[in-house]
């Protein structure tokens, strides 16, 4: 099935699907630890992180889940959906270097009320290293997406 980025409720289907690839780098999980305000040592501080049972540095959970939220907004249902709920489970530690790429999964579909259930799962070559399940709100129409360059301020 051919995937486009953005759909409308009624064009949604169960097992629709689409992903999004991303290393993770020293640097974004220092820029999301400022941005989040979470500095947890062991992801930012080599020597505490090699005492913990993961035995080194880690991204946070939430920067490695922030790529489904990537994938729903950019993919499928893509532009002008929202996002109503979102369960995780961390199976596994994503270290720097590592790829992550983010798959969901249309699960169910409301069209009548926009309402669509998708599986979601963050692997790491075959590991799974977060899985859940999200609930949004597809758009009626299809949304073009914004280039960055040009988000008008709120």
């Amino acid at each position: 099935m051919q995937i486009r980025d953005g759909y409308a409720a009624d064009e949604l289907a169960p097992g629709m699907s689409a992903s999004f690839s991303k290393t993770i780098t020293e640097a974004d999980i220092i820029l999301f630890s400022g941005i989040s305000g979470d500095v947890n040592p062991a992801c930012l501080d080599r020597d505490w992180a090699a005492e913990t049972p993961f035995g080194g540095v880690v991204a946070h959970g939430m920067l490695s889940a922030s790529l489904i939220s990537a994938t729903l907004a950019n993919r499928l249902p893509g532009p002008g959906a929202i996002q109503l709920g979102q369960t995780l489970a961390f199976r596994a530690p994503v270290r720097p270097g590592d790829t992550v790429t983010a798959t969901v999964t249309v699960k169910s579909v409301a069209a009548e009320r926009r309402r669509v259930v998708l599986d979601t799962v963050c692997r790491v070559g075959g590991l799974t290293v977060i899985e859940g399940e999200a609930t949004m709100l597809a758009p009626g129409r299809p949304a073009p997406a914004v280039p960055p360059s040009e988000m008008q301020s709120i």
